[in-house]
């Protein structure tokens, strides 16, 4: 396989330019993709990534989406960052607590050596982080709510929605309603990163998936 990963902006060795927003981050892969020749991909994003990834979907042409324990309804997550706000936007000191307490509350079963290694790559931008945000900070959850069903409905091919913890059977029957070709699946007890906790079932299983699309 060719496989294309990609910093998105802000991140990693990419340069950071304002603008961070899903339907940026996206045009910025697809930008990269063409640029190097990379045709109707499968796309696949964890987190954030899965936002973009699905948001990639919805602007270009790709065979299928595997989005990873991102569910694509942010009204809850405005919730859980609620209270986090006011040191996320304060000093340095008080971003770095925040983050911190972010990050660990993701770690779940995720193995020591694996948490070890994201610690020490993770470096969390407190500009980027806010950009990142700044929707869901500042959008009510209906308005959330709308924004997601009508990305979620731009998204015509197949695409796989795998969680680490159950988003609950409103979160299912929503994504069925918003993206027909979805398939839903939850592998119990593996957290936030249940690529890392399962390596070799999600590689195998990203195979199938594959192997499932047509074209």
């Amino acid at each position: 396989h060719q496989v294309l990963a990609v910093d998105l902006r802000g991140h990693g060795h990419s340069v950071d330019i304002y603008g961070y927003d899903p339907q940026t981050y996206a045009r910025d892969v697809i930008e990269t993709a063409e640029a190097l020749g990379v045709e109707n991909p499968v796309v696949v994003g964890h987190s954030l990534g899965g936002v973009v990834a699905t948001a990639y979907a919805a602007l270009a042409a790709c065979r299928g989406v595997v989005n990873v324990d991102q569910p694509l309804q942010l009204a809850a997550f405005k919730d859980s960052l609620a209270q986090l706000e006011p040191l996320l936007q304060g000093s340095e000191e008080e971003f770095a607590q925040a983050i911190a307490m972010v990050f660990q509350a993701m770690d779940g079963p995720l193995p020591r050596a694996e948490q070890a290694r994201l610690a020490q790559v993770r470096q969390p931008l407190q500009h980027v982080v806010l950009g990142t945000w700044e929707t869901v900070f500042e959008s009510s959850p209906e308005q959330l709510d709308a924004m997601a069903a009508e990305l979620a409905a731009k998204v015509t091919v197949p695409y796989l929605s795998l969680h680490g913890s159950d988003p609950g059977p409103e979160y299912a029957d929503w994504l069925y309603r918003q993206i027909p070709a979805a398939t839903l699946e939850v592998w119990a007890d593996s957290g936030h990163y249940p690529h890392l906790v399962h390596p070799a079932r999600f590689l195998a299983r990203l195979a199938e998936f594959e192997a499932s699309l047509p074209g």
